[in-house]
C-alpha cells in the first residue's frame, strides 16, 4: 500500500487506507496528488530511478528527479514502487455485452458465429444484422467499474473497445476504464470499422466463401452509393437524390481512407486474405489477433500495416489421459511459436500493440508479456507495445501512452519491476482517480492457492525441480536421458545429458496446471538440432512430445525418485 506522508486525515481522504472500499469503486480524483521517491518509467524518455510525479485535476503537471511536491498536494511515498503509463488494451470487448452465442474469441472481439439477432443495428438498415457497419460500440457500452478489476490488475487503464459479433461488427472507440457513466468513459469515437471473417449461423453468409462474397458486395454497393451521393451534391437539380442508407453511409470513411478497418485475422491465410481485400478496395487495414502475423512480417512492413497482437497464447486446457496420443506437431509448434511472434515482428520493423485477446483469465496477461520477452522481445519494445505504440496506432498518443506533462493521469503502479514475475500491480490511476487493488490470495509452495509451507509429502503437483530419468523416443530409437532441472517460480533451468548428448536447456517454464516446456540442442546421427520438449507433470512422472524440425514428432516419459514415504503418481 502507498504510505501517506501527510496526516491521517489526508490518508482517509485519499481512501487508500480503505482497501475494501477502494477495491469496490474508484474514489473521486484528488485535486492535487504527488507521488515522491518512486521509479518513473515515462516510455517516451529515460527512466528516472528516483523521482516525483505531480497530478493536478486529472493531468500530469510535473515529473522528474528534482520536482518538489506542491504545498497543496496530497503526498504519497513511492519508495519501492515503479510508475508506468497506464497500459492500453489495443483490441478489446471490455464494456461490451457478450454476444448471445459468442465467446471471447481471437483478437478479443468474441468468437463463434452468433445468430443474427445477437447484433444490434439500426432499424432502418436494408442489411441483415451481422452486416451493419453503422453499429457504434458507444451505443452498446455498459458502464460498470466492477468489470474493470481484472484489467486493472494487469495495469490496464485504457481499452480500444470493439463490437463483438457479426461480420461487419461496427465502429470502435477508445475508452477509459474508470468510474462514471458511458459519456465520461469515451475518450475518442469512432476509431475504426471492425470486420471479422465470420458467417451467420442459420442465415447467409454461412460459409467463408459466402462471407467474402457478402463483404465484397457490400463494399461495391457502398462505392456506388458514395458515387451517387457525390453526383447529387455536385448537381442537386440534375442528379436524383439517392435513398439514404445508414449501412452504406457508415462505410464511406473506410473507402475514403480516413477510417482504418480492423480485420480480425489470426492465421497466415486469414491475414493474407485481409491484406488482399484491403488492397482491392484501397482500405487502410489493421490486423487484430495476428497469431501468425510474424509469418507475413515482410508484407506487413512493406505495406505499413499495424498489428493489434494478442497475448492470449495457446496452452493446454486439460491434462491428457495417460494413454492419450501426443498432440499433433502443429499444435505443439503453435504453442512454442506464439511467444516468439512479438520478437519476430519487432525484428522485422512491423508496428504492433498488445491486446489481451479475449483470454479467459487476466492473470495470464502480464506473465505472457514476460514470456514474449523471454522469447526474444526486448523489455523496452514490450512496454512500448502496451503503451505508446498502442496510443499511436489508435490515434490517442496526445493523451495516453507515456508519462509526460499535459497528458492524462493514467498510471500503473507496480511493486517492483513489471517484468519481474514477483512484481504486482498495486494501484492504477485513471484520470487522476486512484484505485487500490486487493492483494492476491496467498500461494502455497506448490504454486496453488492456500499458502503455507511444503508438507512432508515431497514435491507438489507443480514442482518440477529434481533429476529425471527419462526415455526419449525419436523416429523409432529410444534414448536414455537424464534431465536435471531447477525451478525458480515458473522458470526452469537445467541440463540434459545422456543418449542425446550434453546440453543446457533454455526457455524453460512451468505453468500452474502442470504443463511445462523447454528447448535444448540434441545430438542425432545427422547433427545437432534444437528440440522443443512440451509435456505434463503428474506427481513424480512426466510425459509429453518432442518437436524437432524435419523429424517426426517424438515422445518422452520419465520419473524422478520420490522421497521416502511418498507414492509416485502413475505415468
Amino acid at each position: 500500500m502507498f504510505m501517506i506522508a501527510r496526516s491521517a486525515a489526508l490518508t482517509a481522504a485519499l481512501t487508500l487506507a480503505l482497501p475494501g472500499l477502494a477495491a469496490q469503486r474508484a474514489p473521486s480524483p484528488p485535486s492535487v496528488l504527488a507521488i515522491t521517491g518512486a521509479r518513473l518509467v515515462p516510455v517516451s524518455g529515460p527512466v528516472i530511478e528516483r523521482g516525483t510525479i505531480v497530478i493536478r485535476d486529472g493531468r500530469i503537471t510535473a515529473l522528474g528527479a528534482n520536482v518538489t511536491a506542491p504545498a497543496d498536494a496530497r503526498v504519497i511515498d513511492g519508495a519501492g514502487l515503479s510508475i508506468y503509463p497506464g497500459l492500453i488494451d489495443a483490441a478489446s470487448s471490455l464494456g461490451v455485452p457478450r454476444a448471445a452465442a459468442g465467446g471471447g474469441g481471437p483478437g478479443g472481439f468474441g468468437g463463434g458465429a452468433p445468430p443474427a439477432a445477437s447484433q444490434q443495428g439500426t432499424a432502418n438498415s436494408a442489411y441483415p444484422v451481422g452486416q451493419r457497419p453503422e453499429v457504434a460500440v458507444v451505443d452498446l457500452l455498459k458502464a460498470d467499474a466492477a468489470q474493470w478489476s481484472g484489467a486493472h490488475a494487469a495495469g490496464i487503464t485504457v481499452a480500444h473497445a470493439i463490437p463483438n459479433s457479426g461480420m461487419f461488427r461496427g465502429r470502435s472507440a477508445v475508452i477509459a476504464l474508470g468510474s462514471g457513466e458511458v459519456p465520461a468513459l469515451v475518450v475518442k469515437a469512432p476509431i475504426a470499422q471492425a470486420i471479422a471473417f465470420q458467417g451467420i449461423r442459420g442465415a447467409f453468409p454461412g460459409s467463408l466463401m459466402g462471407v467474402f462474397a457478402a463483404m465484397r458486395q457490400m463494399f461495391l454497393d457502398a462505392q456506388r452509393y458514395g458515387a451517387a451521393v457525390a453526383a447529387a451534391a455536385r448537381d442537386p437539380r440534375g442528379s436524383p437524390r439517392p435513398e439514404w442508407n445508414p449501412s452504406l453511409e457508415a462505410l464511406q470513411a473506410a473507402l475514403a481512407g480516413t477510417m482504418p478497418v480492423v480485420f480480425e485475422a489470426d492465421t497466415e491465410r486469414e491475414i493474407l486474405r485481409a491484406l488482399d481485400f484491403a488492397r482491392e478496395f484501397n482500405l487502410k487495414p489493421v490486423i487484430a489477433g495476428g497469431d501468425e502475423a510474424w509469418k507475413v512480417a515482410a508484407r506487413l512492413k512493406a505495406e505499413n500495416v499495424p498489428v493489434l497482437l494478442s497475448l492470449n497464447f495457446p496452452k493446454r486446457t486439460a491434462a491428457p489421459a495417460a494413454d492419450a496420443d501426443p498432440e499433433p506437431i502443429r499444435v505443439l509448434q503453435g504453442r512454442v511459436d506464439a511467444p516468439k511472434g512479438p520478437g519476430r515482428l519487432a525484428a522485422a520493423g512491423v508496428r504492433f500493440a498488445f491486446t489481451q485477446g479475449g483470454g479467459t483469465s487476466w492473470s495470464d496477461h502480464l506473465p505472457n508479456m514476460r514470456r514474449a520477452v523471454a522469447a526474444g522481445l526486448s523489455p523496452d519494445a514490450a512496454l512500448r507495445a502496451h503503451t505508446l505504440a498502442a496510443a499511436q496506432i489508435l490515434g490517442v498518443a496526445d493523451r495516453f501512452g507515456s508519462l509526460e506533462v499535459g497528458k492524462a493521469a493514467h498510471l500503473a503502479v507496480v511493486r517492483g519491476d513489471i517484468f519481474d514475475s514477483t512484481s504486482r500491480v498495486t494501484h492504477v490511476v485513471v484520470d487522476g482517480a486512484v484505485t487500490e487493488l486487493p492483494a492476491p490470495a496467498a500461494t502455497a509452495a506448490n504454486g496453488r492457492p492456500g499458502g503455507g509451507a511444503r508438507g512432508p509429502g515431497g514435491p507438489g503437483a507443480t514442482e518440477l525441480g529434481g533429476t529425471w530419468m527419462t526415455t526419449v523416443a525419436i523416429e523409432g530409437t529410444d534414448h536414455t536421458v537424464t534431465i536435471a532441472l531447477r525451478q525458480d517460480g515458473q522458470r526452469l533451468i537445467g541440463m540434459l545429458q545422456g543418449g542425446l548428448g550434453v546440453a543446457q536447456i533454455s526457455h524453460g517454464e512451468l505453468n500452474a496446471d502442470g504443463e511445462f516446456r523447454f528447448t535444448a540442442p540434441v545430438t542425432l546421427r545427422d547433427g545437432t538440432e534444437e528440440a522443443v520438449f512440451v509435456g505434463n507433470l503428474t506427481g513424480n512422472a512426466i510425459r509429453g512430445g518432442v518437436s524437432i524440425v524435419g523429424h517426426a514428432l517424438g515422445r518422452f516419459s520419465g520419473t524422478r525418485p520420490a522421497p521416502a514415504g511418498t507414492i509416485a503418481a502413475p505415468v
